[in-house]
């Protein structure tokens, strides 16, 4: 089995520091095989928000896989917007934009999906995905495969792309063909999970679609703050949500959502017969 945390929208700059070392210690108490991080780690990309950042990653479990946000580009600074729109993130998260780990049960691929042509929303072009595909064609036939962008591929409204990433359905298409089992995103501040079947009518292909909330910011948006621990016993899949509760200043399941394998890709385990503890 593999664990797999899942974090996101940290927005440092503008943070509920109560939540910071009950995360961390979180994080740590489960004992992941890989963190990831998708996207929006600052508020305004600033130095001071970057270095804060970069300060609390040193805090959690090693490997990481993180990838920016549309946050993270410099909304203000013109200059930078558009000459070097991620250079604090390179020069104090990582100068990978493609971060890649990989053992012999699962392999994920971090793609960055922020652009400096949009104030908020992403996009993936088709280089993109010809390259991930060729990173995740490793290893045996049974790996876990994953992907991570910031902008995601599907929202709860299945008739509505207004927030998807853009030219999901090329992106997708490909995804297809080198059979990813999940992708993880945030940007929405909304934790939720689903197959990609209910919005892509893929014959013979389902993937998980994994949602963060946010980690740690105050802009909560009516949800409360959240990570996921994803728990991979092929061909089973459990995702926990973990939910910070105010009066204990903790994480804890708030759910727990069970998908399995089939020849058409991944669905849910109804509740009844979920009983099954990965």
């Amino acid at each position: 089995m593999r664990t797999v945390a899942h974090i996101s929208d940290l927005h440092f700059g503008r943070v509920d520091c109560a939540t910071l070392p009950a995360l961390a210690a979180s994080i740590r108490a489960a004992k992941p095989h890989v963190v990831v991080v998708s996207g929006d780690l600052t508020q305004r990309a600033r130095r001071q928000e970057f270095q804060d950042a970069r300060r609390f990653l040193d805090t959690l479990p090693a490997p990481q896989i993180i990838v920016p946000g549309n946050h993270d580009v410099p909304l203000y600074d013109i200059i930078s917007r558009w000459l070097r729109p991620l250079s604090k993130f390179r020069r104090y998260i990582s100068d990978n934009l493609e971060p890649f780990y990989a053992d012999e049960e699962i392999a994920v691929l971090g793609i960055n999906t922020a652009r400096s042509l949009t104030f908020k929303n992403g996009r993936i072009n088709r280089g993109q995905v010809v390259r991930s595909c060729a990173r995740l064609e490793v290893g045996a036939g049974d790996l876990t495969r994953i992907i991570v962008t910031h902008h995601p591929f599907d929202t709860a409204d299945a008739e509505n792309a207004d927030n998807l990433v853009g030219r999901a359905d090329m992106a997708m298409a490909g995804f297809a063909r080198c059979r990813i089992d999940m992708i993880l995103a945030g940007h929405l501040h909304a934790s939720r999970t689903g197959e990609s079947a209910m919005r892509y009518k893929i014959p013979g292909y389902s993937a998980l679609m994994v949602q963060a909330g946010t980690a740690t910011s105050s802009r909560r948006r009516g949800e409360q703050n959240s990570w996921n621990l994803i728990r991979i016993d092929r061909p089973q899949i459990a995702i926990d949500c973990l939910t910070w509760d105010d009066d204990h200043g903790s994480f804890a399941v708030s759910r727990t959502e069970r998908f399995q394998l089939a020849q058409d890709g991944w669905s849910r385990v109804p509740s009844e017969f979920a009983s099954r503890e990965l």
